[in-house]
């Protein structure tokens, strides 16, 4: 018989990643009575809350408001945060299985998706990932510069984060200079020259992944007119199977059509039903080659776009690439590399026994920040059954072991800038004071060793 669940010390587990997924699987982990938990979160940047820090846009600063939680989650006596710990370069994924009864990757999905079209590694073609990582001062894309001295960009993919590059492309510096957004980003942006964003989706209007909310806020962020041709948004195919989320975009979408453009410095353009095939330019982007699309309708009811033979050349000074994220091969754990995500049963890492996955890096790059909540918890509950049937087995820990003091004094051995919950409060204080003295929700450290200057001035990493 298995032993009960119950017995013996706490359960000891690490959750490794700090966005949204890694604190809603912490929080399950606490909240749940039948057995005592124990979680230390590690993080290979210096600061927490992955993409509600580095890819909420700035000026959405009631999404980020969810930072709350975290921080009541990170306040639990039997939470501790480990932060600039790089997994596979300080330490390793089997010193950490073998510390821990189970470790949990919540790691997100950390790259984008290649077109795979001629051109597009010219200079002036960039990855929306790497934009959003630049804007939002995250560290690793401090020292990024884009070339915004041409009229227009084209933004490729219909989903929310285009609209987010688009934006932030359009707005006005003085509504940006009241936001969070790098203060590098924010010069950059207050000097460029773009007069014009058009994002382009492959498939029709109603097929584009925006949210409503997102595509009727334009107007209002931009304070500038958002085109749209009435001939795009005309009667669907399949209109009247729509979801009602589809059709409230096209009622917002046809909107914009029937009302011109109202002039302004810059304008969104939202084009549909177009292919990019080539990115064309001398030493660097120039103009893109779209293929113009018709929309035809399978016996499932799927919308798919056919090549019409048409073409159609946008001269343009940027491309960014917004058609999707995809999860990396992290530490020699099974990869599922047609879906990007790690190889997983319900959240249990294939083949694995004591290893768990959860949020984009177990399902894919889909759903809202709540939606990390419900596959945190499905995780959490796969590891408590796992426990209470045997096939998860906590360590056999000697009476003289203190996980507590044991951790701390490896970590400090592999990484000496180790930041704990109490350096990050030191970053996020700074942060926060500095941007209250001028009148913003806060002023980014976007440098490392910026952020452990702070963190590692008076923080103490006696265990707790």
């Amino acid at each position: 018989m298995a032993p009960s669940p119950r017995a013996g010390k706490p359960l000891i587990v690490a959750v490794v990643g700090s966005g949204p997924s890694g604190f809603y699987a912490a929080s399950s982990l606490l909240e749940q009575t039948a057995v005592p938990v124990r979680v230390d979160m590690f993080e290979r940047l210096a600061t927490p809350w992955g993409l509600v820090r580095s890819g909420v846009a700035p000026d959405h600063p009631k999404i980020k408001t969810v930072s709350g939680v975290y921080e009541q989650i990170a306040a639990h006596a039997n939470f501790r945060f480990f932060g600039n710990v790089h997994i596979g370069r300080d330490i390793t994924r089997e010193e950490l299985t073998a510390r821990y009864d189970a470790v949990l990757y919540a790691v997100g999905t950390q790259t984008d998706r290649r077109l795979g079209i001629p051109g597009e590694d010219l200079p002036g073609s960039v990855s929306a990932v790497d934009f959003v990582g630049w804007y939002n001062g995250h560290p690793e894309y401090a020292d990024f510069s884009f070339d915004l001295s041409g009229e227009r960009a084209v933004v490729i993919g219909a989903g929310n984060v285009a609209l987010d590059v688009a934006r932030l492309l359009c707005s006005p510096a003085q509504r940006l200079g009241r936001t969070d957004i790098a203060d590098h980003a924010l010069t950059a942006l207050r000097d460029s020259s773009i007069t014009e964003v058009m994002v382009v989706g492959r498939r029709g209007a109603a097929q584009a992944a925006f949210t409503t909310p997102e595509l009727r806020e334009l107007p209002e962020f931009t304070e500038s007119g958002v085109d749209v041709d009435p001939a795009e948004v005309g009667p669907q195919p399949g209109e009247e199977a729509l979801s009602r989320a589809a059709k409230r975009n096209l009622a917002v979408l046809r909107g914009y059509a029937d009302t011109p453009a109202a002039p302004g410095r810059r304008r969104v353009a939202l084009r549909f039903q177009r292919t990019p095939l080539e990115i064309r330019g001398d030493g660097r982007v120039e103009e893109v080659v779209f293929a113009r699309n018709a929309l035809t309708v399978g016996e499932d009811g799927w919308v798919g776009a056919v090549d019409t033979g048409e073409r159609e050349t946008v001269p343009a000074n940027l491309v960014l690439r917004a058609v999707g994220y995809r999860g990396v091969a992290f530490g020699g754990l099974p990869f599922d590399e047609r879906r990007g995500v790690i190889a997983n049963e319900r959240g249990r890492v294939t083949g694995a026994e004591r290893e768990y996955v959860a949020g984009w890096i177990k399902r894919g790059p889909t759903g809202i920040i709540g939606t990390n909540r419900k596959c945190a918890a499905e995780t959490v509950a796969r590891l408590f059954a796992d426990l209470a049937e045997g096939s998860l087995r906590r360590h056999d820990r000697g009476v003289a072991f203190d996980h507590d003091v044991e951790i701390v004094s490896w970590l400090l051995e592999r990484q000496p800038h180790l930041v704990t919950e109490e350096g990050w409060q030191l970053i996020d204080a700074a942060e926060r004071a500095a941007g209250a003295a001028s009148g913003r929700p806060r002023v980014k450290l976007v440098l490392t060793d910026e952020l452990l200057d702070i963190a590692l001035e008076r923080q103490s990493v006696t265990p707790r």
